[in-house]
C-alpha cells in the first residue's frame, strides 16, 4: 500500500470522463448497495462526501426505514455530492414495486441501481422516463439515471434498448408519463450505465470477469448501431474487485468504471454487527461457498456466503435437497426432523409454521399462506425459507448468538483484500473507511497501469 497521493496522480483519470461528469464524481468507482441497510447512509455520506459515489441498500428495509435514510444522507451530502439508492425487483408483487419507485421519485432520488431484474419493468421504466428533456442541439437530457445490474447479455440486452413501447403506451395512458417523455424514450436506452457483474457475495450468477466483459462490450457495439445512439452506453465491472490489481485489470480491459461490495462490509460505516466484522476481516479467497437464495429457494438460484466457522451453507443447500427429494415436511424421515428443529430452527416446525403465517399476514400475504395450505410441498418451502430469515437476521446482532447458523453474504474479493492488507493499520476492520480504501484502490491501480505504459 502507498500512502495516499503520493502515486496514481492519474487516478481520477481512469475510466470514462462522461461517466464522472454525469454522476458529479471524481472516481468512476462506485459502492454498490448490499441489503438491509449493509450499505448504510453512513456509507453513503461517507463516499459522498470524498468524491465518489455509493448506493443505500434499501432492500430488505421498510419504507419508512428507506425514506428516513434518504433524509439523513440528503442533510449530510451538499447539493452536489451524489448518492444513489438500490430497486430491487418484485415480479411477484409488481404493485410494491410501482410504489417504491413513487416513494424514491416523490423523494428527489435521481440515480437508483436497480439489480435482480431479468427484464424491464414498468416501474423502471417511469423512473427512466420521469427525468427525461429535451437537451441542447437536438440531444436527450437524463434527469434520472439507472444503474443496472446484470450478469446475463439477454438482460443487458433489455436495459440497452429503448424502453418498450407497450409499457410507455400504458404509463402514458394511465398518466404516470407526459407524452414529451414517451417521445423522448424511442430516442435513448433505459439504462446508459449498466455494471457487468461477475461472481461475487450474494447473489450470482458465478460468472467470470474475463468472459462477461468482453460479450457485454460487443453487445453493445451492436446494440449501439442498430439503434444509433447519440450517447455511449457505458459498461462498469463488478464482482471480484478487491485489489488495486483487480481495479486495473478492469480497466485494462476497458471498463468505464468499477464497483465493490464485499469488501465494504467490512468497514466502521458498514451496517453489520461487530461480532460480523471481526469474522470477515480473517477471510481468505477460499473461505465462501454457494447455497440456494432464500428469496428463489425453489428454483434454486445461488447466494455466496461465509463458509469459514459456520454451518450455514451446508445447512442450507440440505434442506434444498430435502425440499427437492420429499413433498411435504410430515415426508422427511422423524430423526431428520428432530436434528433440523434442534440445530437448524432452535425451535419447533409448529412455531416456524406460526411465526412464517404472521409475518404473510404482517406483510399483505394472506394468499401465501392459502396456497401453502393446499400444497405441503409449498409449506415446507415455507418452512424452509423461514430459516434463511432467521439465519440472515443473526449478522444485525451484536453477540454470536448462534455462530453456526448465521448467514453472511460475502464473495472472496474480501478475503483478497484482507491479504492485501495484511500487516497494516488496515488489517483490523476498525481502521477501514469504504471512502479511504476506494481513494487507495484507486491510486494504486493508477499506478500499476502507468508502470506498463
Amino acid at each position: 500500500m502507498s500512502a495516499g497521493g503520493e502515486r496514481g496522480e492519474d487516478a481520477g483519470r481512469l475510466g470514462c470522463a462522461s461517466f464522472r461528469r454525469d454522476f458529479g464524481v471524481d472516481y468512476a468507482y462506485l459502492a454498490g448497495s448490499m441489503y438491509r441497510g449493509i450499505a448504510s447512509k453512513e456509507l453513503v455520506v461517507a463516499m459522498g462526501r470524498a468524491g465518489f459515489m455509493g448506493f443505500l441498500g434499501a432492500a430488505g428495509l421498510s419504507p419508512e426505514r428507506v425514506t428516513g435514510d434518504i433524509t439523513h444522507i440528503r442533510r449530510h451530502l451538499e447539493p452536489h455530492q451524489p448518492f444513489g439508492v438500490n430497486l430491487l425487483c418484485d415480479l411477484q408483487h409488481p404493485a410494491r414495486e410501482t410504489a417504491n419507485v413513487d416513494m424514491l421519485l416523490a423523494h428527489g432520488v435521481s440515480v437508483i441501481e436497480a439489480s435482480a431484474f431479468i427484464k424491464v419493468t414498468p416501474a423502471l421504466v417511469q423512473f427512466h422516463l420521469s427525468g427525461l428533456r429535451p437537451g441542447p442541439e437536438g440531444g436527450v437530457d437524463r434527469g434520472t439515471r439507472i444503474v443496472a445490474k446484470v450478469s446475463r447479455p439477454e438482460v443487458a440486452r433489455e436495459f440497452m434498448r429503448p424502453a418498450p413501447e407497450d409499457v410507455v403506451e400504458r404509463l402514458l395512458a394511465e398518466g404516470r408519463v407526459t407524452g414529451r417523455q414517451a417521445a423522448l424514450a424511442r430516442r435513448v436506452p433505459v439504462a446508459q450505465d449498466l455494471t457487468v457483474e461477475a461472481d461475487s457475495g450474494g447473489h450470482t450468477d458465478r460468472g467470470v470477469s474475463t468472459v462477461l466483459l468482453p460479450s457485454m462490450q460487443s453487445l453493445r457495439r451492436r446494440i449501439t448501431q442498430e439503434f444509433g445512439y447519440g450517447e455511449k452506453i457505458r459498461l462498469g465491472l463488478a464482482g471480484g474487485i478487491g485489489t488495486p490489481h483487480a481495479v486495473a485489470a478492469a480497466f485494462a480491459m476497458g471498463a468505464d468504471f468499477v464497483m465493490t461490495g464485499s469488501i465494504n462490509q467490512c468497514t466502521v460505516e458498514a451496517g453489520v454487527s461487530d461480532a460480523v466484522k471481526d469474522r470477515l476481516q480473517t477471510i481468505d479467497v477460499q473461505d465462501t461457498d454457494y447455497c440456494p437464495a432464500g428469496d428463489m429457494f425453489e428454483i434454486g438460484a445461488l447466494v455466496q456466503v461465509l463458509k469459514k466457522g459456520v454451518l450455514f451453507p451446508a445447512r442450507a443447500n440440505r434442506l434444498h435437497a430435502l425440499y427437492k427429494s420429499h413433498d411435504s415436511w410430515e415426508e422427511i424421515p422423524q430423526e431428520t426432523r428432530r436434528q433440523i428443529q434442534d440445530a437448524y430452527f432452535k425451535k419447533s416446525a409448529d412455531e416456524v409454521w406460526r411465526e412464517t403465517c404472521e409475518h404473510l399476514r404482517k406483510t399483505g400475504r394472506e394468499s401465501e399462506i392459502e396456497r401453502a395450505e393446499r400444497s405441503p410441498k409449498r409449506r415446507m418451502a415455507l418452512m424452509f425459507r423461514w430459516y434463511y430469515g432467521y439465519s440472515s437476521r443473526l449478522s444485525f446482532l451484536d453477540t454470536d448468538v448462534d455462530r453456526a447458523n448465521v448467514q453472511i453474504h460475502t464473495g472472496p474479493a474480501l478475503g483478497a483484500f484482507n491479504q492485501w492488507v495484511r500487516g497494516t493499520p488496515w488489517e483490523n476492520w476498525r481502521n477501514r473507511h469504504p471512502d479511504r480504501m476506494a481513494r487507495e484502490l484507486m491510486h494504486e491501480a493508477s499506478s500499476i497501469l502507468s508502470g506498463y505504459r
